[in-house]
């Protein structure tokens, strides 16, 4: 009885350890959805909603961020699997659950039933442009920016920023799936955004796209000429945000919103052409998710203010 009674609770510890190591490498497969970043891209399928001239529907907002949340994990974890081999090369990405925890097979599989889902809800709960724009969006992202573009091209992300504002030009389709200005003028802003962002992104991590080959604009021209084409973009970002308010699409809220923005983004882009440190570089990253938090809740207010 006294080996019995010591075999059980080193059963059940030994029980714990294995329960406790599935439920960890679950958890760091869940790192395939990349959720920080689908999380954002929701919130711009939400705002294309709201900025849409039909009255803000709750149901619809729900159904929307589902859709939206599903469609973005599923080319998330298609990304996972098709830079796999990078991403063990690359300090920053090494530590991603394909190269360490999960079995690359599960990413696709994984992927196709997020799809599923995604277009099961827009069609049946809101309309087929919604479902249309998600995979369009799905697509952009997984296959012509990460198959097809990043290994090619410094304009990679160019391109690849498309797979954004089609989650805008999604929120404005499940409003009314007939052609809406404002959701696609903010598209419009969301696709210059995308390069001050991310090439700013890439200069911080340099060294790490050059050990992995892939061609980001600042290994090809270098960090003091890709800080001028950030300055560049930005510009026209910000002009590209006062449209809607030339049109009469937004009002004051937003319009104020859109000018601290811009300014802020401005003055950080106009601080990395005059000193291309990696620091300078990390402050205008931040700088651009401040651009885009203040531009939203810009939206978001003015919407409620209408």
């Amino acid at each position: 009885m006294r080996g019995v009674a010591q075999i059980i609770p080193s059963g059940l510890r030994a029980f714990a350890v294995s329960g406790a190591a599935g439920f960890s490498r679950q958890a760091r497969c869940l790192a395939l959805l990349k959720l920080r970043i689908c999380w954002l891209i929701t919130l711009s399928a939400i705002v294309g909603l709201l900025s849409a001239p039909y009255g803000f529907s709750a149901e619809k907002a729900v159904f929307l961020a589902i859709a939206t949340m599903a469609a973005a994990s599923a080319a998330s974890a298609l990304n996972h699997y098709f830079d796999r081999d990078i991403d063990a090369v690359m300090k920053r990405t090494r530590g991603r659950p394909l190269v360490t925890a999960c079995p690359p097979s599960a990413a696709p599989v994984l992927a196709l039933v997020l799809l599923a889902v995604s277009v099961a809800v827009s069609v049946l709960k809101l309309n087929y442009m919604v479902a249309l724009h998600l995979l369009l969006g799905a697509f952009v992202y997984a296959v012509v920016y990460t198959v097809w573009l990043k290994r090619r091209t410094g304009l990679n992300i160019v391109v690849g920023g498309l797979a954004g504002s089609f989650a805008v030009l999604a929120g404005g389709a499940s409003a009314e799936p007939a052609f809406c200005a404002a959701p696609f003028l903010l598209a419009v802003v969301l696709f210059f955004w995308t390069p001050s962002h991310f090439w700013s992104f890439a200069i911080v991590h340099r060294e790490d796209y050059e050990r992995a080959g892939v061609p980001m604009l600042p290994n090809i021209v270098g960090d003091r000429r890709a800080a001028v084409w950030i300055m560049a973009n930005t510009a026209v970002l910000v002009a590209s945000s006062f449209v809607p308010v030339a049109l009469g699409l937004f009002g004051a809220v937003y319009a104020a919103s859109a000018s601290i923005a811009g300014a802020l983004f401005l003055y950080r882009s106009a601080l990395l052409v005059k000193e291309q440190s990696r620091e300078a570089a990390r402050r205008n990253f931040k700088a651009s998710m401040a651009y885009l938090s203040i531009l939203f809740a810009g939206v978001m207010l003015d919407a409620l203010a209408g």
